[in-house]
This record gives C-alpha cells, sequence and structure tokens, in this order.
C-alpha cells in the first residue's frame, strides 16, 4: 500500500503552513522549499481550500494558511479526502472464478480499516511536536 503523491504533498502544505501560521505562506515559497512544482502543489492547496483546512488570499500580498488549528486537523479524515476509500481490491468489479468463497477481499477490508483507524488516532499538531521540525519549517521556510 502506497500514498499518492498528491498525499504526500497535501501533508506537506499542511506542516508548513501549520508551522508558519502567524504569517500569510505562499505556493512559491512552499514549492521552493521542498523543491517540488508548483503546479502540483496548486492542484493540492485548492483541494484544502475546498475541503476547508486552508484559507486563500488573492492579490499582490495574498497567500495561505490554515483555516483551523491543527489540533483540530485529523490525520485519517485528511488523507481520506485525498486518497478517497476504495477497496484495496475490487473483486464485484470484475469477472472472478472464486468469488463467492475467496475471503481475501474482507481480509483488505479489515486491513484497510485498521489502517486508517490508526491515522484517525493523530491530529496535525501531535505530528508537529518535534521543536527540530518546526525549527527547520521556520528557519528554511523563510
Amino acid at each position: 500500500m502506497q500514498l499518492s503523491r498528491f498525499t504526500d504533498y497535501t501533508l506537506r502544505v499542511l506542516f508548513f503552513t501549520a508551522v508558519n501560521n502567524d504569517r500569510l505562506t505562499t505556493l512559491a515559497e512552499i514549492a521552493g522549499f521542498y523543491e517540488i512544482s508548483i503546479e502540483h502543489l496548486r492542484k493540492v492547496v485548492h483541494a484544502l481550500s475546498k475541503s476547508g483546512y486552508l484559507q486563500t488570499f488573492r492579490g499582490k500580498n495574498g497567500g495561505i494558511r490554515l483555516a483551523k488549528d491543527p489540533e483540530d486537523i485529523n490525520l485519517g479524515e485528511v488523507i481520506a479526502q485525498s486518497e478517497g476509500i476504495a477497496p484495496l481490491v475490487d473483486c464485484m468489479g470484475q469477472d472472478c472464478k472464486l468469488t463467492g468463497f475467496c475471503s481475501l477481499q474482507s481480509v483488505f477490508k479489515e486491513a484497510q480499516e485498521a489502517f486508517m483507524n490508526t491515522l484517525r488516532k493523530y491530529t496535525l499538531a501531535q505530528m508537529l511536536e518535534s521543536p527540530q521540525l518546526q525549527a527547520e519549517l521556520i528557519t528554511k521556510g523563510r
């Protein structure tokens, strides 16, 4: 199981904006810090603002910042919105000679639920508790 690059960038944007939430940050600043495409970030920021995680401000002095407190941003919810919750294997969407007596789909469903339940235990604030991580995101980000 592997999360998409979109989800990776989603978490990176949330980390960066959370630590620098005393000011507006820009797509160019985040793209430069992480050395990633501004076009990819544009899509990520749009999705995060539509989901209510970010506020966006247009114009010369515009930028982005968190719309919620980091304590109120649940990691599992963010990842579920970013990735969607599709079955790991869609046995019903294809012809299979084992349909009806194979238990693999239920095992995968159980594993996926355990994965998501673990992620739901954590908030963005908990992910940012490390002073070293915060220092890196602040000093390198400015």
